[in-house]
């Protein structure tokens, strides 16, 4: 989607601080922002022989302007990118990953690569195939599925990794696959799990990964990108798991939603996180709800690599892909962030003031202290030390400790009477690491029931989910209300040594490891770098460019009395700025405003999960059955043509492509919003649904017409069968005014895009003001798939070019 960075989003102007001409417009600003925001020159990504670019971006990137470590990765794998061009937070960019991974839905891939035409994988080094989702199921229609996608990653020479191997996200980290400094993709959205490694992980929709697989690129969006600074030590008893279920719960208000993430701190600081703390931290990004979750490439990460190298030169020969000379490059090309790069916000969590944490019950939003939890004497039916999150063999030598810790006079001790404990390895060599160390065995000799290397009960799949009525603790990443099991179930999640100390007492509790600072009372955290200095330094800057824009605002008011609502000053930079647009795309898109007022309409109210499985459903049945769980009067209110406007993250829930393409098959070209969820931005994108996000439309559009008082949230029911996606999030919940009000409304309001000069337009009713503001830009790159129909018709149409 086209993301308005100015406004109530609080991000910031078009222009870099040190290229602001006098005459552009600033907005005011929310206290996280620190500095200013840039967007994109036009570029032509189609233009340049990939290959080359690709060489060239990675080793021409200039550095005038400061770039975050995201940019960077970026950077060197962004195509066709105008010579001297610097990527920023915003842009959108044609993007070649340095690999891109598929698990259980590589067959539906498959079928989505050979139905737009592709017979031969573009790179099959660039491609990873693991069976991980549903290994537990031996029907023969999930066996032939897997045969399927073996024998199709055979004949496309792919790498492929077979069911109970192993996770496939541990398996691109174990293997060397997500590597420092580069940028992977998976079709899964706890690819930002790569971040651990300080590789650049990202989601992809299926139809984005049978466009790699077809060109070996597809499009991406920089997310505005969030720094997350953290200081002290972690005290004894406390793990990255804590940290991670702190961050979530205690930053609880979106303030990442579909950010960046990147984590920084000093070398005394990093070197209390080891790899394995970072990966489970930057796995559960996704639950805090980014897009990404970086780590710094710093001496902890490079002493990992070292010793991985090591190990692999001792047993495996020369077919490694960690080696010292490949880590010697890397650390002589090291990537680091520069001084001054621009992050959307800053936020700190003070490590030492952090004691064990657990999420839940049933939300990833509420985090609360062991001891608060322990105190409320909290029976347990299940214990689970399962999923990519926190299973490798660290992990299951801490929940082996609790139980050789509390063995006494030979006797080994033992589950709680009435509890049942399920273990998984992240994968084989780690599982065989923990039985080398005998970790594994003593999990055994407790009463822990193994289960094959591999998701199972994380996602809801085979043995050991959670009853009605059940309460279960697990160090998997996500709590979501029947996410393990049944909806009348509750959920919690722990770091591995309090889920084992759990088992072992039959109720929530911990291993007493923790030690208490001297002088801790509270968690430390807050806006900013947690930097007194720092942050008083970007509190004056902050006041700086209030004044500014309060300066601009004046003289603004001033120029448009006397020289009418546009200065030529002003519109010669816009001639300056102008995006080129492909021959039949259209300059401006407009027309009259329908207002569905409500946040969180998710893609069950926008296209009912009942018709998502069914083959077959005609255009004119979709446009139908448009919005009807949300609004049943919809398709008699809205007509050809309109501007659908809503409100806050619409589109979130499951990864369903139809929710965007009834909204074409209504004949509405484009959809306004104050944000969306990024599945939905991508799935618009990828079906030719226009989207642009601008927040000061929907403030306007609710003080004009409607009442923001909330009574309470009401779940909107999801299909059991949208568990078909994997990786969705179940519904998100739907807004219940006090007082009735119109759902779906003509409002007689115009909207105008023009295009061309990335400028949104809006007249409020007949007679009424009109006002304008910047938006983001829609580049050549992203017109061109629009123009084309889709994604897949782009894809063809690249096939065709190249055949």
């Amino acid at each position: 989607m086209i993301t308005q960075r100015l406004g109530l989003q609080g991000l910031r102007a078009r222009t870099s601080r040190n290229l602001i001409p006098l005459r552009t417009p600033r907005l005011s600003l929310r206290a996280l922002t620190s500095t200013a925001q840039r967007f994109q020159d036009v570029f032509h990504a189609q233009t340049e022989d990939p290959n080359t670019s690709a060489i060239l971006s990675s080793l021409k990137t200039p550095s005038k302007i400061p770039q975050t470590l995201t940019e960077k990765i970026v950077q060197r794998y962004s195509l066709g990118l105008t010579e001297g061009k610097v990527v920023k937070s915003g842009d959108y960019v044609t993007l070649s990953p340095f690999h891109c991974m598929t698990h259980d839905n590589s067959w539906p891939v498959a079928l989505k690569f050979m139905s737009i035409g592709a017979s031969k994988i573009h790179d099959p080094k660039q491609i990873v195939m693991t069976l991980d989702h549903d290994v537990q199921n031996k029907s023969e229609t999930n066996l032939k599925k897997y045969r399927q996608i073996e024998e199709f990653a055979k004949k496309q020479g792919v790498d492929f990794y077979p069911a109970g191997r192993g996770i496939g996200h541990q398996i691109m980290v174990e293997e060397g696959y997500a590597w420092p400094g580069t940028m992977t993709v998976a079709s899964d959205s706890h690819s930002n799990m790569y971040g651990g490694v300080g590789c650049l992980g990202t989601a992809m929709v299926r139809t984005d990964a049978a466009s790699i697989w077809a060109t070996g690129k597809t499009w991406w969006q920089i997310p505005p990108i969030a720094k997350v600074t953290l200081t002290g030590v972690l005290p004894k008893g406390v793990t990255g798991k804590d940290v991670i279920v702190a961050l979530c719960g205690l930053f609880n208000n979106d303030e990442v939603l579909n950010h960046a993430i990147e984590f920084t701190g000093s070398e005394q600081t990093m070197r209390t996180l080891p790899v394995d703390d970072r990966l489970a931290i930057a796995n559960m990004t996704t639950e805090w709800g980014a897009l990404t979750g970086l780590f710094p490439i710093d001496g902890m990460l490079q002493a990992w690599l070292r010793a991985k190298a090591t190990t692999s030169a001792l047993f495996d020969g020369k077919d490694t892909r960690f080696t010292h000379t490949r880590i010697d490059h890397l650390i002589q090309n090291q990537l680091v962030a520069d001084k001054g790069a621009t992050y959307a916000k800053s936020l700190y969590l003070n490590l030492s003031t952090l004691s064990p944490y657990v999420s839940g019950p049933n939300s990833v939003k509420i985090a609360t202290p062991l001891r608060d939890l322990e105190a409320k004497d909290i029976k347990l039916n299940k214990a689970y030390l399962v999923s990519c999150t926190n299973s490798r063999a660290s992990d299951l030598a801490a929940a082996a400790k609790v139980f050789k810790e509390a063995s006494g006079f030979g006797k080994p001790a033992t589950i709680a009477p009435g509890v049942e404990f399920y273990i998984a390895a992240a994968s084989i060599p780690e599982q065989e690491a923990a039985e080398e160390a005998g970790d594994w065995q003593a999990l055994l000799d407790a009463g822990a029931k193994p289960l094959p290397a591999g998701c199972g009960p994380c996602i809801g799949l085979g043995t050991g989910l959670l009853e009605p009525g059940e309460v279960g603790i697990s160090a998997s990443n996500r709590n979501f209300k029947g996410r393990m099991g049944s909806p009348d179930a509750k959920a919690y999640l722990a770091s591995p040594e309090v889920v084992a100390a759990s088992a072992l007492s039959g109720k929530i509790s911990g291993p007493g490891w923790y030690e208490k600072p001297v002088g801790v009372e509270k968690v430390v955290l807050g806006e900013g770098n947690g930097i007194a200095d720092e942050d008083r330094a970007i509190s004056i800057e902050e006041a700086l460019d209030k004044l500014i824009a309060q300066a601009d605002s004046i003289i603004e008011s001033a120029e448009q009395n006397i020289l009418g609502t546009s200065t030529a000053a002003e519109e010669e930079v816009d001639d300056k700025a102008l995006t080129a647009i492909l021959p039949g795309f259209p300059e401006k898109v407009e027309g009259e405003i329908v207002f569905c007022d409500a946040d969180n309409i998710n893609t069950d109210g926008i296209y009912p999960g009942k018709y998502t499985y069914r083959d077959n459903v005609s255009v004119e049945k979709m446009a139908e059955v448009c919005m009807e769980n949300y609004d049943p009067s919809f398709g008699s209110i809205a007509r050809e043509g309109d501007i659908l406007v809503s409100g806050f993250n619409f589109g979130c829930g499951s990864s369903r492509e139809q929710a965007a393409t009834a909204i074409l098959a209504k004949k509405i070209p484009m959809v306004v919003s104050g944000s969306f969820g990024n599945i939905f931005a991508r799935n618009s994108i990828n079906n030719a649904l226009m989207g642009v996000e601008v927040p000061r439309l929907v403030q306007r559009l609710r003080e004009h017409f409607s009442s923001t008082n909330i009574k309470e949230q009401i779940d909107v029911k999801e299909p059991a069968e949208n568990r078909e996606s994997l990786d969705s999030p179940p519904p998100a919940q739907q807004a219940s005014p006090v007082e009735e009000k119109v759902l779906t409304r003509r409002t007689g309001w115009k909207f105008v895009w023009d295009v061309r000069r990335s400028k949104v337009s809006v007249t409020e009713g007949e007679g009424g003001d009109t006002w304008s503001q910047q938006v983001g830009e829609l580049p050549p790159n992203v017109q061109e798939i629009i123009a084309r129909g889709g994604l897949e018709k782009w894809v063809k149409a690249e096939i065709a070019n190249s055949s």
